[in-house]
């Protein structure tokens, strides 16, 4: 799978469990949406996620990929500690110059 190199790095950040490298792939007033809560901002996105591969250790396995616009949609299986697990779920990505403005995630 033929992945915008942001996205790849994404994922293998996500796989280390880097918050640091994780959030250094969003802008610095990047979005992300998940669990119903808000993250806005660099800093906000590296806390975000170190809790969470704190609470869950989820990895990330790409399952498909699809540009609509001037949206991306990854799909991808995530394995960890959390009820349910695994489950695909969706990213939904808004990318500008070369980095991540926003990102939804759906089951």
């Amino acid at each position: 799978m033929n992945l915008p190199k942001v996205v790849s790095e994404l994922v293998r950040t996500q796989n280390n469990f880097d918050s640091v490298a994780y959030a250094n792939c969003f802008s610095e007033t990047a979005v992300v949406y998940d669990e119903g809560k808000t993250h806005n901002g660099r800093k906000e996105i590296e806390h975000w996620i170190a809790d969470a591969n704190e609470r869950y250790k989820a990895t990330m396995q790409p399952v498909s990929f699809e540009e609509k616009g001037t949206e991306i949609i990854l799909k991808a299986e995530a394995s960890g500690k959390f009820d349910g697990s695994p489950i695909v779920l969706s990213y939904h990505l808004e990318i500008a110059d070369e980095l991540i403005q926003s990102l939804k995630i759906t089951g």
